[in-house]
């Protein structure tokens, strides 16, 4: 790692309280987060002290109403957090954003007794939440689900299982869609199910590329007994709240692409400054002073573009073409600007001396993660010339 500090960005934010905010979320990241990120890496070391701490500082509930303990932030100034959480270590930007994800159901869709018995928790109680949408063969396909749960007097039971879940084995709650009904999108119901719930198994996490730190495991639904007080919206509502909760957090994993490029870009520019070659720093050399700059625009391009679609859904317009945009671009901007930071660093950049190569691996999730870029086309342009004919 080189010894130059990363410099703070240069950041629009609305109110003074906003700049404090993040002044105190940078301060956090560099004390707590950066420098023990590489180490706990490798080791696959999941940093729920950190979590902990996060919540105790009400960084875990920002974008939510301040009665249930959230703070009541717009989603232009949390999704700059994120960024800044996510430069320091993606397992923590990107947690922090899975968290947020699996609070959306009951904080858009539960009634006001299931807000007041169960948010303050779960915004700035300590809790750490997950997100149950995929299964083992539904995955971009998510409307395909076969997780059934079914009414049993005034409880529900839950049996199938759940895949890819970040934060699966670990999590305190979890929010899980499963079918009540019909075949399709209009039979599936969301539920809130607590993370010690009897006959609720998490398998061995997979072995991942990268964020090696983030568990993420298959979660086994046997016969799980939830009661219809923890049912979030009406039966055959479930698929309209995830797709609500995707559009968000969509939003969360183009932020948190944007941090881990910023990272790259940070760490790739201070060793071109440093290091000499030919009598110079090889940052005097065009051809690398080019990749630089390009870098450099993708991030501020990527940055543009998630901080427009949070102000749309801000202002309470519709944000969905627009948070599909940004996580498009933003998660293939961080894949391209962490392979030039490789590059940038030449045979030093392979090794894990330097950050850069794990920044690179972490960087390829993100194109997977909350509806793979591909399906991101496919709702851009089903937003721009309508639904599919054949």
């Amino acid at each position: 790692m080189t010894d130059r500090a990363p410099q703070p960005v240069d950041r629009q934010l609305p109110t003074e309280e906003s700049r404090d905010l993040l002044a105190l979320v940078r301060e956090i990241a560099q004390r707590e987060i950066r420098p023990r990120a590489a180490e706990e890496e490798d080791s696959g070391r999941f940093p729920r002290e950190v979590f902990t701490l996060l919540s105790e500082a009400g960084l875990l509930g920002l974008p939510y109403p301040g009665e249930y303990g959230g703070g009541e932030q717009p989603y232009e100034v949390y999704l700059q957090v994120l960024e800044e959480l996510a430069a320091a270590r993606l397992t923590v930007g990107l947690g922090v954003s899975v968290h947020s994800l699996a609070c959306h159901g009951l904080g858009g869709y539960g009634t006001k007794e299931q807000q007041a018995a169960h948010l303050p928790a779960m915004l700035g109680g300590g809790l750490l939440g997950a997100y149950c949408l995929s299964e083992p063969a539904a995955g971009s396909d998510a409307a395909s689900l076969t997780t059934k749960a079914v009414r049993d007097g005034d409880d529900w039971i839950i049996t199938g299982t759940k895949a890819w879940i970040t934060h699966g084995g670990v999590a305190d709650f979890y929010t899980v869609l499963a079918r009540t009904g019909v075949e399709g999108p209009k039979g599936i119901t969301a539920f809130l199910v607590p993370g010690d719930a009897t006959g609720l198994t998490a398998a061995v996490p997979e072995k991942k590329m990268g964020m090696k730190g983030s568990p993420t495991a298959q979660l086994h639904f046997d016969g799980v007994r939830v009661p219809d007080s923890r049912r979030i919206g009406e039966e055959g509502q479930g698929f309209s709240i995830a797709l609500a909760a995707l559009d968000a957090g969509r939003l969360g994993i183009a932020a948190c692409a944007i941090g881990v490029a910023q990272a790259a870009l940070d760490e790739a520019l201070a060793y071109a400054l440093d290091r000499k070659q030919f009598g110079h720093p090889i940052a005097d050399f065009q051809g690398l002073r080019f990749m630089l700059a390009d870098m450099a625009t993708k991030i501020e391009a990527g940055r543009a573009l998630y901080l427009a679609a949070a102000r749309l859904r801000d202002a309470g317009k519709p944000f969905s073409r627009q948070a599909a945009m940004a996580k498009l671009f933003c998660t293939d901007a961080a894949m391209a600007v962490t392979t030039d930071a490789v590059q940038v660093l030449g045979g030093y950049g392979y090794t894990a001396d330097f950050p850069v190569e794990r920044l690179m691996r972490e960087a390829k999730v993100l194109q997977i993660v909350e509806g793979t870029n591909q399906i991101q086309r496919m709702v851009i342009a089903r937003h721009l010339a309508g639904p599919e004919t054949r």
